[in-house]
């Protein structure tokens, strides 16, 4: 299943969906007229009882009697996951990266965090002051989506509490990261944390760690690696994160980057205003957004 979420001219505020052949069927709206408690956003619904049983019931609710059915070109995309609790990342997770920046192995996780004000949807615009930032940067992730409260899960279990995937960037401010000397104000500008289209189920991937993972600035492809080159993969940060604090429903957890950043190029390719940049994941989807200053 791919989860979204979208707008109506006529809605409040954004609701999870599903796209389908027919159109997008609002798993609230269809969820109501059959009976079936759904929340308005995804967070809220990943935080319910059965959560996926209940979107599949809305869905086929929906294709046989047009009851929160929506043209597709009557919506408009928002991020997958707009609320999560906390955004976790985790810095030189992929070796073919360390390497090009002349970085050891990391022995465990290196995490770091971005603010869920960050976080903004597909076609939307990553923003930025040209008087604060002058090194804006792109990093394509596979991000994963926590589906149950974790806390304190073995490795061999952890991906029991994983959702499903979305495509993510974090961009990220050079001169604010490296110039502070800790990653958060670099890291946490808003629109910062572009992710979407989707939020694909954990039953969709066949190997999460077997991926092909890329960027494209302006159609130039910058960035190419898999995600075989995870040093630390999806259930193992799972479980090192739940060890010290408890993932909950919505959370995001951005699992690294591959070689090719703007600031390790010679000469460094950074992002201006005018960029459109394209990041990519093997059968989870393709996430593109437009730069700007403001």
């Amino acid at each position: 299943m791919r989860l979204g979420q979208y707008r109506t001219e006529d809605a409040d505020r954004q609701w999870c969906g599903v796209s389908t052949d027919d159109g997008v069927v609002s798993l609230p709206e269809a969820g109501e007229s059959a009976g079936i408690e759904i929340g308005p956003g995804t967070t809220d619904l990943l935080a319910g009882w059965e959560w996926q049983r209940k979107a599949e019931l809305a869905v086929e609710y929906a294709a046989e009697t047009g009851i929160g059915l929506h043209d597709h070109e009557a919506v408009e995309r928002a991020a997958p996951v707009t609320d999560p609790g906390k955004i976790v990342c985790v810095g030189l997770n992929y070796r073919d990266h360390a390497e090009e920046g002349d970085n050891p192995i990391p022995e465990e996780p290196v995490l770091f965090s971005k603010f869920p004000t960050c976080v903004t949807g597909p076609e939307s615009s990553i923003a930025w002051d040209p008087e604060l930032t002058e090194k804006v940067d792109y990093e394509a992730e596979l991000v994963a989506v926590i589906g149950r409260e974790a806390r304190r899960v073995d490795p061999e279990e952890a991906m029991e509490y994983v959702a499903g995937f979305t495509v993510g960037n974090d961009v990220s401010a050079r001169d604010l990261q490296h110039g502070d000397g800790q990653w958060v104000r670099g890291k946490s500008l808003d629109t910062f944390a572009p992710i979407g289209p989707d939020l694909v189920t954990t039953d969709e991937i066949e190997d999460p760690h077997d991926l092909e993972i890329w960027t494209e600035v302006n159609g130039e492809r910058l960035q190419e690696s898999t995600t075989d080159q995870l040093i630390f993969g999806i259930d193992d940060l799972v479980a090192f994160c739940s060890r010290a604090f408890t993932l909950r429903p919505g959370d995001l957890l951005f699992t690294g980057t591959p070689p090719g950043v703007g600031v390790y190029r010679e000469p460094p390719v950074l992002l201006e205003d005018g960029d459109s940049v394209t990041v990519g994941v093997e059968d989870v989807g393709e996430l593109t957004n437009s730069c700007r200053y403001g």
